[in-house]
């Protein structure tokens, strides 16, 4: 795609391939940039280009290994800093110490909060990311933020898929507000799963499904899945209802291997996910489809770079992010 000239895009050790495919839609360059790591473990970041007065682009996700990923990005905003760029804009795909948004239990830490001040203050002047675990995080930023939705690309995706009789489910109520966007968008109906959760072992309880399925096509969707035990109860509940077929769709899948086995293991028979984060035993499971979302970022960054509304990204996406993100995932990125 035309019109990137003066878009400064690099990519962290975890950003370094969305980055590249953030390029491609950019008709640009990747910046040069390089990572290492030490014998001892610490983490050496450096650009290798001139980036005095310009306004760079870091593209890395806090997903993979969280605690590297979110100290290689303090890294890289400083080094900018120092650098003399004009901005630093932080491209976050995947954030995943967003799930510690609140204090609900005695002498816990905010980690969301925590992460955020952290990010500002070695540099960040905006962030861009998708998909938070709560909208609210963006409050923990004293910065702008630009907050992205993967749904009208998982939407177009599911919508060639040419699913009848479709409903939506949720798998709980926290999500059940953008489960009710899904629907909307795919002219479905909505149920929502009654989970409960005990502890932090990663492990809940889905106990019931509020809505009719019995006979449908239900499309499983949520921000994030980790152990995908969620979605396999679910699954199961779903099938006893009497769904005809389950297919999931997550912002976000940073599942384990055991995760994988036990989805694989499931009635769910396809996974659609984003590639925000892309763990190995996910690219090569049978029943995962991946969906780009890189070019969805890119227009959001040529869209700040050339000081533009952001406004459409959430309305109404251009012809060009759709069709770009589907063709992409054909070919399984």
């Amino acid at each position: 795609m035309a019109g990137g000239c003066g878009i400064k895009v690099f990519g962290g050790s975890s950003g370094r391939r969305f980055a590249e495919r953030i390029c491609r839609y950019l008709g640009i360059e990747l910046g040069r940039s390089e990572t290492l790591t030490f014998s001892d473990g610490n983490t050496f970041v450096r650009i290798e280009e001139t980036v005095r007065d310009t306004d760079a682009y870091v593209v890395q996700t806090i997903g993979d290994r969280p605690n590297d990923d979110l100290v290689e990005l303090l890294f890289w905003m400083d080094a900018f800093k120092r650098a003399s760029a004009n901005s630093v804009t932080a491209i976050i795909p995947f954030f995943s110490y967003a799930k510690g948004d609140k204090k609900d239990e005695p002498r816990v830490s905010i980690r969301a909060r925590v992460c955020a001040e952290c990010i500002e203050l070695a540099g960040a002047d905006r962030v861009v990311t998708m998909d938070l675990h709560s909208a609210q995080i963006q409050g923990f930023f004293k910065k702008p933020v630009d907050h992205l939705f993967a749904l009208p690309i998982i939407s177009e995706y599911v919508k060639r898929l040419g699913l009848e009789d479709l409903v939506v489910v949720s798998p709980d109520i926290g999500f059940a507000k953008q489960a009710r966007n899904y629907a909307a968008y795919l002219g479905a109906l909505v149920a929502i799963g009654d989970k409960i959760r005990t502890d932090h072992s990663e492990r809940a309880r889905v106990l019931d499904i509020i809505g009719e399925v019995k006979g449908r096509n239900a499309l499983i969707v949520d921000d994030a899945a980790f152990s995908g035990g969620s979605l396999v109860q679910l699954a199961h509940l779903l099938k006893e209802q009497g769904a005809r077929r389950v297919i999931a769709a997550v912002s976000h899948l940073a599942i384990s291997e055991e995760g994988m086995k036990r989805l694989e293991a499931s009635p769910i028979e396809k996974v659609i996910a984003t590639d925000t984060i892309e763990r190995e035993c996910a690219a090569k499971s049978p029943i995962v489809e991946f969906v780009s979302v890189a070019p969805l970022f890119a227009e959001a960054i040529k869209r700040i770079h050339d000081r533009q509304s952001m406004t459409s990204l959430f309305d109404h996406l251009p012809p060009s992010v759709i069709e770009s993100a589907i063709e992409w995932s054909k070919a399984r990125l």
